[in-house]
């Protein structure tokens, strides 16, 4: 569905929780709903074992919040079903988000209570936000730091996603989206190619094999149609001699050959000895069926030039979400000063105050601590980096952190976080998060 925010979102006002309105009514009865008040999103802990985490969804989220807005079908929904009163059904209709909205780039590396995405405005526009943020934030950072260290595992090795047929038809581009950011080399979705100007890749499946009389048949139909170059999927019958009818129809400037079952490890150490003796030394081996970053580890040794990964990707290999929170951390007070305030629940308990962060670097420019200012920035020695961005002021966006541009951006900011992380980051191996959380607390808290 395309809407007037050009990036094919639907309505997002009622991608929500009942209780958000309902909190909305109440708030508006006490009068409580116009106090200025800070919300920030933050994960308590990385998923277990993981030693980073990657900031996805960011752009999406923006993109997606000119279009929470409720018109006519929404409001006759929540009249009809009594989810809230007149009154706040009237004030329903005038919302559009004024606030201000500040975070870590897409594609950031976040740990432990990072201020990943703080907003500030009346409690009543941020109150009513917090389940779309969340579900935003949540699934595209489960995807961006899968695909992080399926991409580590890889090394040089290109990776495409081609999880679409494994999830939800609006997370699918998502994923591919999120797992682009963080160094996918493409994706096979079209939907998000057209969206974000993401390179697309494809070639055939097996059905593509059975429908023709014979194997080479139907090689000789899609390099015919796609060129010489195009990959040959070899394993629906016999892989050897497939791979050897392949080169008999394409040649020498056969593009490459794709693996999907079986034992791949075997197979590619057998199938490049092949194409190497029947002189497609520049044939390329594509390897795909059920990969994660383990599979892709124990693949390294492989004489493989590329991996396709779907169901782990897009299921956030093994983690399938960020497990974030969106917690009201400072608010206006009678006098109108800002409060800080904060839950303290045990096992849920959170840090009040406004938050500022900024990675710690050493002296060769790697991290060592992710250092959160309570009320202020933290002291910069020199060469630390800020992590907070603003993304919207007064409800105005600014330019660059959406559409084809912002994954750009996304992706470059993703890469030089990498490199500012220690070798430690870089192991699948379980450990703690890779560098500490410190927070910075002064005598005197303030907005």
């Amino acid at each position: 569905m395309t809407t007037a925010s050009g990036w094919g979102q639907p309505r997002t006002s009622l991608f929500t929780d009942h209780y958000e309105l309902t909190m909305l009514q109440a708030a508006l009865h006490s009068g409580a709903a116009h106090r200025r008040s800070v919300f920030e999103a933050f994960a308590r802990r990385l998923p277990d074992g993981r030693r980073y985490g990657v900031v996805g969804g960011t752009g999406r989220l923006l993109e997606g919040l000119a279009e929470f807005r409720f018109g006519a079908r929404e409001l006759d929904y929540l009249a009809a079903n009594t989810v809230v009163n007149d009154e706040t059904l009237a004030w329903l209709a005038d919302f559009k988000f004024s606030g201000n909205i500040y975070g870590y780039a897409e594609g950031e590396l976040y740990f432990p209570n990072s201020p990943i995405l703080t907003i500030e405005s009346t409690f009543a526009e941020a109150c009513i936000l917090e389940t779309y943020v969340l579900s935003v934030l949540n699934h595209d950072s489960a995807i961006a730091s899968a695909a992080s260290r399926m991409i580590t595992a890889a090394g040089s090795r290109p990776c495409i996603e081609m999880g679409s047929r494994r999830t939800h038809e609006e997370s699918a581009v998502a994923a591919s989206r999120a797992a682009v950011l963080a160094g996918f080399h493409s994706t096979s979705n079209l939907e998000c190619g057209l969206r974000y100007g993401v390179l697309t890749q494809g070639t055939a499946a097996h059905s593509f094999t059975l429908l023709h009389d014979s194997e080479e048949e139907a090689f000789r139909a899609q390099v015919q149609s796609m060129g010489a170059g195009t990959t040959l999927l070899v394993d629906t019958y016999d892989v050897e001699a497939a791979v050897r009818k392949a080169v008999a129809i394409a040649g020498p400037a056969l593009g490459g050959v794709r693996l999907d079952s079986g034992d791949l490890l075997a197979q590619a150490h057998d199938v490049r000895a092949l194409l190497d003796s029947l002189g497609n030394v520049n044939t390329r081996i594509t390897v795909t069926s059920d990969l994660d970053e383990f599979a892709i580890a124990a693949l390294a040794a492989a004489p493989v030039d590329s991996y396709g990964v779907g169901t782990s990707l897009v299921t956030g290999s093994g983690a399938p979400t960020a497990s974030m929170v969106y917690k009201l951390v400072s608010r206006e007070g009678n006098a109108g000063e800002f409060v800080p305030v904060a839950k303290t629940a045990k096992n849920k308990a959170s840090v009040g105050g406004k938050k500022f962060a900024l990675r710690r670097l050493n002296d060769r420019g790697l991290a060592t601590a992710e250092v959160v200012g309570i009320g202020t920035m933290p002291e910069n020695d020199g060469n630390d980096r800020p992590l907070v961005q603003e993304f919207m002021r007064d409800g105005v966006l600014a330019p660059g952190w959406t559409g084809p541009e912002g994954v750009r951006r996304a992706t470059e900011r993703h890469a030089a976080s990498m490199a500012e992380l220690p070798g430690a980051a870089r192991r699948l191996q379980r450990g703690d998060p890779v560098i500490p959380t410190e927070y910075i607390q002064p005598s005197t808290v303030r907005n």
